[in-house]
């Protein structure tokens, strides 16, 4: 189902870097002998904190679909503890007004949620991390790549890895493009200068420059900017052969100027998963011809994509044509809902204290692959390590995944992308 590469310089330097071609196993505390110790055993109620609005906001179609999928299934399967799981909406916003994701993280532990599903934006995530903490809610993100957040606290774990593999895994795509002059355009938050960081790192260790919008050089631009015309000028007075955009919605902007200045995309621009879209007819065609980028998580299967699209159709949330962290929407969901099962109690510390096992952390622990299957062998009395539709592997002792697929994409002249290969990693020790 997956593709490799090829042993290039670019995967030697990133292998180097934090990506392998194995998994990671970890271990986790407890045992599903706690099943019925302590917490509460009331319905599980979850919440979502996801991009209605901001410039994320392309990405709650796709998470939206997966976390309500999963929900669908867990329900089918006997719901959690006997009880049907049900779920409370709420907008994350962006960072340009984290007033939207601090009022929407009241109001979901004012609901009484257990676990929420989200943040897109790591910088939204920072923002609320503890707000959710210091109420007892356990927070899973699908999308939060951010250094910043691992082993943040036992209330916090996600299903995307931290951007040292993406920026491995890109840089090394850069590398064996040939290119050895690179500039960067890159939002000036956690997001955006860690996964630069990270590009720049392994780009720098396969011998090329960085030219432009590296660590330090402070040519950072805010978030929700819309003038790019001084920096691209800036950006290519240093004659760069390729152009890294670490940005979200403002990529339309950057591509606009870029196209104005007269910079050819063909083969020499990389995007990141904020900015990798299907952008249509937002740009003349063929404009971004040639365009690769990065994101994490392996190729949705096909027949998962179309129950994606089923559910978004059927639930008023039209044609979805973007999968985009759908798949670690779906699996965060299913292992939280695990986690309650295994600890026999729906509350926030109770799946705090078991998320890690049911993903695998545990010794002996057999394979599954649906909720029922991890009910069935739970009550049984085993452990469990759940693979889902992400390919990640067991949690790590910083509620990251062990190892997780990148994947590379190209856009076509119709300026949408498609699939062309992917390696796996791990996070860099």
């Amino acid at each position: 189902m997956i593709g490799r590469p090829s042993a290039a310089k670019g995967l030697a330097i990133a292998t180097a870097l934090g990506l392998s071609l194995a998994a990671c196993a970890s271990s986790s505390q407890g045992s599903s002998s706690d099943a019925a110790s302590g917490g509460s055993a009331d319905p599980l109620a979850l919440g979502t904190i996801l991009p209605v609005t901001g410039t994320l906001s392309f990405l709650n179609p796709p998470m939206a679909a997966g976390v309500g999928l999963a929900v669908d299934d867990i329900n089918a399967a006997g719901g959690v503890l006997g009880n049907p799981v049900t779920v409370e909406n709420g907008d994350s916003g962006d960072t340009t007004d984290l007033t939207v994701a601090r009022g929407t993280a009241t109001d979901l532990i004012g609901k009484g949620v257990s676990a929420v599903l989200g943040a897109a934006s790591s910088g939204v995530s920072l923002a609320v991390v503890d707000q959710f903490a210091e109420a007892g809610v356990m927070e899973v993100s699908p999308a939060n790549t951010a250094t910043d957040l691992s082993g943040y606290g036992p209330y916090f774990a996600r299903t995307s890895p931290p951007d040292t593999v993406q920026g491995a895994a890109l840089g090394a795509q850069i590398l064996d493009d040939g290119h050895t002059k690179v500039g960067f355009l890159v939002q000036n938050e956690p997001y955006g200068n860690g996964l630069r960081d990270n590009i720049e790192k392994a780009i720098e260790a396969g011998g090329a420059e960085t030219v432009y919008g590296g660590t330090g050089a402070g040519q950072e631009f805010a978030p929700g900017e819309t003038n790019f015309g001084a920096q691209v000028t800036d950006l290519l007075a240093q004659k760069p052969d390729a152009i890294a955009i670490v940005a979200f919605e403002e990529t339309i902007a950057i591509v606009n100027e870029l196209v104005g200045q007269g910079w050819d995309f063909n083969g020499t621009t990389y995007f990141v998963d904020g900015n990798l879209t299907n952008y249509g007819d937002k740009f003349d065609p063929g404009t971004l011809e040639g365009v690769q980028g990065t994101l994490p998580g392996a190729q949705a299967p096909g027949d998962f994509q179309a129950r994606l699209k089923e559910w978004s159709t059927a639930n008023g949330n039209g044609e979805l044509n973007d999968f985009s962290y759908a798949a670690e929407a779906y699996d965060a969901t299913t292992l939280i809902a695990l986690a309650a099962v295994r600890g026999g109690a729906t509350d926030g510390k109770t799946i705090s204290e078991n998320i890690r096992a049911v993903s695998g952390g545990e010794d002996g622990a057999v394979e599954v692959t649906t909720y029922e299957e991890g009910v069935k062998a739970l009550e049984g009395g085993k452990q469990i390590a759940f693979r889902g539709k992400s390919g990640i592997g067991p949690l790590d002792d910083n509620n990251d995944p062990s190892s997780a697929f990148i994947g590379i994409y190209k856009y076509g002249a119709d300026n949408t992308y498609t699939y062309v290969k992917s390696v796996e990693g791990k996070p860099s020790e």
